[in-house]
């Protein structure tokens, strides 16, 4: 709606934490998302799949209100904000961790994650420094450190940090584990499956697809800029000639 750049709309009751309808996106001329509907339950986590250039990250900064829908509507918490600027949107609780982790490399972990931290919506405080810290040692080991002397690992450790310390309601991770070593890739699934089971919502980006499976209650494919798939776990598995297709795998 027009009007509504920089500011959150109008609140109405929801089941979901996020609701996004309808979500056209371009890229200057090229038309990225194409009619786009997709939600996330309070509490509840999804995973979004589908092959390179296809529209994943860009759906994740459209919702983050990094890109502008050139259509449709996001709801957020029982508010609209579509068009608001991300700082908006990530003050009414969402955190976001990109693909390229953000880490300020001239900033010690310490105050990156000092940069982060905020009470969430309403005041609560789910996550401190200090729980961030007990939740990775590797941090609390580094706090002094640059950004820029941080392992692949370790960046996406403070990344996530970060985005927890804005305690949000839900999170979106787009390529949680891209790059990263075996044992590394499995201590940011075990770190996943903790954070929802404390009750906030992720949405993940990912190519290992077991871990997906074995991390997410729904999923949610996309090809071309449309959603080509969406079920549980059981469906994925029902259906996995087709979506092994839409994946190239």
């Amino acid at each position: 709606p027009s009007g509504q750049a920089g500011r959150l709309g109008m609140s109405t009751m929801t089941d979901d934490v996020l609701d996004a309808r309808g979500l056209d996106t371009f890229y200057g001329a090229s038309h990225i998302l194409r009619g786009v509907n997709f939600r996330v339950g309070t509490g509840e986590t999804v995973s979004l799949l589908g092959r390179n250039g296809m529209g994943k990250t860009t759906l994740l900064r459209t919702l983050m209100g990094l890109l502008k829908p050139n259509r449709g509507s996001i709801m957020f918490n029982g508010r609209d904000v579509t068009g608001s600027r991300a700082s908006a949107i990530a003050r009414a609780g969402m955190g976001f961790v990109p693909e390229r982790r953000g880490v300020f490399p001239n900033l010690t972990v310490e105050k990156n994650l000092v940069f982060a931290e905020r009470p969430g919506p309403g005041g609560r405080v789910d996550w401190t420094r200090e729980a961030i810290y007990e939740f990775f040692p590797r941090l609390a080991e580094r706090r002094k450190n640059w950004g820029n002397q941080l392992s692949g690992g370790e960046q996406q450790m403070l990344t996530i940090g970060r985005a927890l310390l804005s305690n949000p309601s839900i999170v979106l991770i787009d390529e949680a584990t891209e790059g990263l070593a075996p044992k590394v890739r499995d201590d940011i699934w075990s770190t996943l499956r903790i954070i929802a089971r404390k009750g906030v919502a992720v949405v993940v980006v990912d190519k290992n697809i077991d871990d997906l499976v074995d991390l997410a209650g729904r999923h949610v494919v996309l090809a071309k800029g449309e959603v080509l798939f969406e079920g549980t776990s059981k469906q994925l598995r029902a259906e996995w000639e087709f979506v092994s297709r839409m994946l190239g795998v």
